[in-house]
């Protein structure tokens, strides 16, 4: 059984309010209950201490009208269907009640006809608001439960990301110090007059494999920076030419190793263009590596130049094992590993063609995979804009450094004592004089014994880090005289800035470049 309806009627004409009463006990279907307020006043007080299901308003009340009682907070906050009642039957009135939030407007004459259908009407669009609103309420909420959801998601997606960045930067790091003491003792090896044939051997197998890995650790971090969008090009005026050629001594190794056929075939006409000479060797050179990695032993690698109109296309072509159609489209994406069965015989970690297609990206280019299927070979196309007013002359050659005209007085310091003695016998070949240090605070102490004109230092010292060293050393009376080197395996562009801000005058990645570091050393003005 239906609950009886709770009605307010407002109106201070005792009559009108009779006649309503009569026709409401005629006409509902629904038991009813029926409140009396006389008054605009007496209304609203009831509406405010007491729950309706729906009200009959007078639209005159006195000074007052019903629109004014339509418009009350009040009256808005009850939450429940008003039919306006007026004499008048203006459709002004009826306008007004309606934009005032009247659920429906009857003139009083028309109450027998209208006034149980009406009502019923309005009770029906109340409840069908109400659950709209429900829905609409729940919707909300399921809506901000998603939201909350997700950037709960994108958050963890974020914090994941910072600490994969961070373990790269780490695994770098870790890997790099174990390469120094190994590269330092293959260059004293090299040094070395009397070597027999076994060791000359495995002497060349250990630089092959510790450039591998120097390679893969650098592209590991080229992937970071990449990711974090750090990398900048250092763009400039560069022959294709030059750059081929040093791609292609960066390739070498691994195409004699695998007794493959490199066919240069360039440009007839010189090609110049603006570009960043390293990182578009680095491209050329990931290529060929790539090639050399997916063609057999023996097979043969072409590599092209051509200028296009406004463009150059550099083309690597190979006679391996092909690609399937449907990975033409992943081959770029990052990590990924056509076969990635415990047969395959191809190592990499799935990086270099990324930095390919996103280095060639940078300089406003494209790169192309192209292959008819398995064992078909496959084909890199790289196009890049080229600016045809641009003119430079190629640099000259870098003279041959390795022969020293000043011989120095160096502090090594690392906690690594393999790479901290590796480097010391190394440089004592070069008729260098040479004391180590095994910590932050030892070396402070050192430099104070033996006022060196040169300090090639770690970072990650125990008790006193590097950092911190170079700041001690600075403030010492003859610390403004000495050439600071920061010798680290952490490389990434924040770690150069600490060590400025420390008062490093230069920062070298371990495993540090023989070449490099004695040119360096040979560079520094000769002390008296």
């Amino acid at each position: 059984m239906e609950s009886p309806l709770r009605i307010l009627l407002v109106d201070d004409d005792e009559d009108d309010y009779v006649l309503a009463r009569e026709v409401l006990t005629d006409t509902m279907r629904r038991p009813f209950t029926t409140k009396w307020a006389r008054s605009y006043e007496e209304g609203l007080s009831s509406l405010r201490a007491e729950r309706f299901d729906v009200v009959l308003l007078d639209y005159r009340l006195g000074r007052n009208s019903g629109i004014e009682f339509l418009r009350e907070r009040g009256v808005q906050s009850a939450d429940v269907p008003v039919i306006l009642l007026t004499g008048q039957g203006e459709r002004a009135i009826d306008l007004e009640a309606m934009e005032a939030g009247a659920a429906d407007y009857l003139p009083k004459h028309h109450l027998e006809d209208t006034l149980e259908r009406t009502i019923r009407h309005a009770l029906e669009r109340h409840r069908d608001r109400a659950a709209l609103r429900q829905m609409n309420e729940l919707l909300e909420e399921r809506v901000a439960e998603r939201t909350a959801d997700l950037e709960r998601a994108n958050t963890a997606l974020k914090d994941a990301d910072r600490r994969k960045d961070e373990f790269i930067a780490i695994l770098a790091h870790e890997l790099r110090n174990p390469l120094a003491p190994i590269s330092n003792a293959l260059e004293i090896m090299h040094e070395a007059e009397a070597e027999l044939e076994i060791c000359r051997e495995a002497r060349t197998t250990m630089r092959r494999q510790v450039n591998h890995m120097v390679r893969l650790v650098d592209d590991l971090l080229d992937v970071s920076r990449l990711s974090q969008g750090k990398i900048q090009l250092k763009t400039g005026p560069v022959w294709l030419s030059e750059i081929v050629r040093q791609a292609v001594e960066l390739a070498r190794p691994l195409l004699e190793r695998e007794a493959q056929r490199l066919v240069v075939t360039e440009s007839p006409a010189p090609i110049h263009l603006q570009a960043d000479a390293t990182r578009l060797t680095q491209v050329i050179g990931n290529l060929l590596n790539n090639a050399s990695k997916f063609t057999p032993a023996g097979g043969r690698i072409d590599l092209s130049t051509r200028l296009n109109g406004h463009e150059v296309e550099i083309t690597v072509r190979d006679t391996g094992i092909g690609i399937e159609r449907a990975h033409l489209a992943l081959i770029f994406d990052m990590f990924t590993q056509l076969d990635s069965s415990l047969e395959r015989t191809q190592g990499g970690l799935g990086i270099g063609l990324t930095l390919v297609r996103n280095l060639v990206q940078m300089h406003g280019g494209s790169v192309e995979a192209r292959s008819n299927g398995r064992n078909q070979g496959s084909e890199f196309l790289v196009r890049i804009p080229v600016e045809t007013s641009t003119a430079v002359r190629p640099s000259s050659p870098v003279p041959d450094t390795t022969t020293l005209p000043n011989q120095r007085r160096i502090l090594v310091v690392d906690d690594n004592r393999d790479s901290a003695n590796t480097l010391a016998m190394l440089l004592k070949l070069s008729k260098h004089q040479v004391v180590t240090a095994y910590d932050g605070l030892a070396a402070v102490e050192e430099f104070g014994r033996s006022h060196p004109d040169v300090v090639l230092m770690d970072i990650g010292l125990p008790g006193m880090n590097g950092l911190d060293a170079a700041r001690a050393i600075r403030a010492l009376p003859a610390g403004n005289d000495v050439a600071l080197v920061a010798m680290t395996g952490w490389g990434q562009d924040e770690d150069r800035q600490r060590t400025k801000e420390a008062g490093f005058d230069w920062h070298l990645v371990k495993p540090v470049d023989r070449s490099a570091l004695m040119q360096l050393l040979a560079e520094l003005p000769a002390k008296p």
